[in-house]
């Protein structure tokens, strides 16, 4: 269980002294964007192995009146991810998880729905979001400390989005397979095994993975719309937890960046990981086919990019209404970590961390994207058709000779989030990349269409592979 604090406990989680007038820039900084671009936000700013600055603007739950401040709490969403994967690691360095090993040597009750994908999927598979697994599965299995294990029972009935290892595809339910894979080899339910072999040893105290503990602390609320209203829930199914469900503060999640920074060892001594694991994490595994969105490579866990000829490595996450943004500079020995409740988050999310990277690195974030000034040109017949998975169907039209992608949103995110079907216009940006804008966001989001060597035809956006079906 969390420990409530009632100050900004910067030192205490990192042994850190902030500088006074970044944190007073920030400050300023942060309120003006927050102005502009969103609800509420938190920033922390790691630098040379301290905490240096933390501001936080804006609305912590814009309906109750709540302001944002450092010591609230918001959902790191998909960043959690990380936090899953570093232990598992640590699993691997115990020698009771292998990464090439099949995953049914250790969860003999497996059943996917391709009998190939059952016997041949492994730990890497899941930590590069490449086994193939529908990765959108959002099935709600109660709150019980069984919700993972009753959750893999139902992906038998799940389609195959892609052949095993055949492309990278942004999978929660490969996270959420592999927190039950957790917990049958260590004996200890996924949120308990994280506390143990996380929290406690990084010292964070105002972390947690279930609802009633953010109670214990400032909480944020998520915003969605224009204007953003309060979220008609606070958090998603309890079985997303491996894949998304952390809630802590910046400062909380930069002490576990410098457990990474630090080759494994936490603040106290604590060797959480071995250095060769940490630095295995950050090593390229599979090519992003839509280099432009997030990534051009995924690691172990981590998604790498390049910033102005640097290295770059984090993740971002998304709940009901809450965003999230972790980069990490090794070279310049420099992490940012954004949390948001709203708004036009990726907005603000750019403004801020080109900001901090030409400040503190010399570095400068990869320019937005932007559409050819005239259009290249192409024959529609070629990408014209019908892309879908679970809870996403994507419909590419011809229209006036140019393209036009339908997005239609479904499941239980789709009732949440109030999300109905979105037309969107694609312009060119090379050949077979198109870039389109969606309704809520002015930045340009990338559009690629590939296809597999088996001939299968694929869109790449938002991360995740998207078949042909018609």
């Amino acid at each position: 269980m969390t420990e409530t604090v009632t100050t900004s406990p910067a030192e205490e989680s990192t042994g850190s002294t902030l500088n006074p007038e970044l944190t007073a820039h920030w400050q300023t900084r942060l309120a003006e964007l927050v102005e502009q671009h969103g609800v509420g936000a938190s920033l922390a700013i790691l630098h040379r192995g301290e905490i240096v600055a933390e501001a936080a603007a804006g609305w912590a739950h814009k309906g109750a009146g709540i302001e944002a401040t450092t010591d609230t709490v918001f959902q790191i969403g998909s960043i959690s991810k990380v936090w899953t994967a570093t232990v598992a690691m640590a699993l691997v360095d115990d020698g009771v998880l292998h990464l090439d090993t099949p995953i049914v040597d250790v969860l003999p009750e497996l059943k996917l729905a391709d009998e190939e994908l059952t016997r041949k999927v492994t730990l890497r598979h899941l930590l590069t979001h490449s086994s193939g697994i529908d990765g959108d599965v959002f099935t709600d299995t109660g709150r019980g400390d069984d919700n993972l294990e009753k959750y893999v029972q139902l992906l038998a009935d799940e389609a195959v989005n892609h052949p095993l290892g055949a492309t990278m595809s942004y999978c929660n339910s490969g996270f959420s397979l592999l927190g039950r894979v957790m917990e049958v080899v260590t004996g200890t339910q996924w949120d308990e095994l994280m506390r143990q072999r996380l929290f406690r040893p990084l010292g964070l105290k105002q972390i947690g993975t279930l609802p009633e503990e953010a109670l214990l602390h400032r909480a944020a609320m998520g915003h969605i719309g224009t204007p953003p209203a309060p979220a008609p829930a606070w958090g998603l199914i309890r079985n997303a937890g491996p894949a998304g469900l952390i809630h802590t503060t910046p400062r909380e999640v930069l002490a576990f960046v410098k457990m990474h920074l630090d080759g494994g060892v936490a603040a106290d001594g604590t060797r959480i990981l071995a250095e060769a694991t940490t630095a295995a994490m950050q090593e390229p595994q599979i090519d992003v086919p839509d280099k432009w969105f997030l990534a051009t490579h995924w690691g172990l866990g981590w998604f790498l990019d390049e910033w102005d000829g640097t290295k770059v490595f984090g993740h971002d996450g998304g709940t009901l209404g809450q965003s999230a943004f972790l980069r990490v500079l090794p070279e310049h020995d420099l992490a940012i970590c954004l949390l948001t409740n709203g708004g036009d988050a990726m907005a603000l999310y750019r403004a801020v961390f080109n900001e901090i990277a030409g400040e503190l690195a010399g570095v400068q974030m990869r320019a937005p994207l932007e559409p050819t000034p005239e259009p290249l040109p192409f024959d529609p017949a070629d990408y014209v058709g019908v892309y879908e998975r679970a809870s996403t169907r994507l419909e590419v039209v011809e229209r006036d000779g140019g393209l036009v992608m339908i997005l239609t949103v479904s499941g239980i995110i789709a009732t949440l989030a109030g999300l109905e079907p979105v037309e969107m216009e694609l312009r060119t940006l090379q050949p077979g990349v198109f870039v389109t804008r969606r309704p809520e966001l002015d930045a340009w989001l990338s559009v690629v269409f590939y296809e597999l060597p088996d001939g299968t035809k694929y869109i790449h956006h938002g991360a995740r592979a998207t078949p042909k079906v018609a």
